[in-house]
């Protein structure tokens, strides 16, 4: 492994980078924040990473103290791969940083996203002011895995779980659930064309992908 070149630099930002401003680190870190994963996982995860640029990686970050090996309980009881509490705090970096990027004022289109992505990017969008009174519980199908959204009294949380008690379904692909998500691809449309599917309360799932607005686009310099 060639040696990382570092920033001679006291200040924080500089000492975040040379943590994980290494080429896929912030994205191993971001596919670790609703869980533990395998080495397989991570490796289906980011597409275009190497079996050796991940190891690398992971043993970089490791080191670093941001996540650590580890092994599921029985009956699993295969290796895994966890962020630490100091890595878990590494998630308000990634809401800003998704923020930030949604707002920019040239967006490359038509790229995939992980599950893990749209989770994250739903946390750093949720509007309590759009929610107000509204409770319910909405499950989320995005290729092949369940997570379940609260919303109750303003406040929102979304993570990995049985998703049949939900009071609505939607299921895709996860590009096309985002993109009716985040307003870029109309509900309706998107059901009557079968590019999404949809079960349970309708209208408190069309009040569900109203609550994630996407931030005013930056105007060009």
């Amino acid at each position: 492994m060639a040696t990382r070149r570092r920033y001679q630099d006291g200040c924080g930002v500089a000492q975040a980078l040379d943590i994980i401003a290494e080429r896929w680190a912030l994205l191993v870190v971001r596919e670790l924040t609703l869980g533990p994963r395998r080495f397989s996982d991570l490796k289906d995860s980011l597409l275009g990473i190497s079996p050796n640029v991940l190891t690398d990686r992971l043993n970089e970050l490791a080191a670093a103290g941001v996540l650590r090996p580890a092994r599921l309980p029985p009956p699993l009881s295969f290796a895994v791969y966890e962020l630490t509490p100091w890595g878990q705090a590494l998630e308000p970096v990634l809401h800003q940083a998704m923020r930030w990027a949604a707002a920019a004022p040239a967006k490359r289109q038509g790229l995939p996203v992980t599950p893990v992505s749209v989770i994250l990017t739903l946390r750093a969008l949720f509007s309590a002011e759009a929610a107000q009174d509204f409770s319910a519980q909405i499950g989320l199908r995005l290729g092949g895995q369940g997570f379940l959204a609260s919303i109750q009294a303003g406040a929102f949380s979304i993570q990995p779980a049985a998703i049949e008690s939900a009071e609505a379904i939607l299921s895709g692909n996860p590009n096309l659930v985002a993109a009716a998500l985040y307003g870029e691809l109309p509900l309706d449309q998107a059901l009557e064309a079968d590019l999404l599917r949809a079960t349970g309360n309708l209208p408190a799932l069309h009040r569900f992908v109203g609550l994630f607005p996407l931030p005013p686009t930056a105007p060009r310099a």
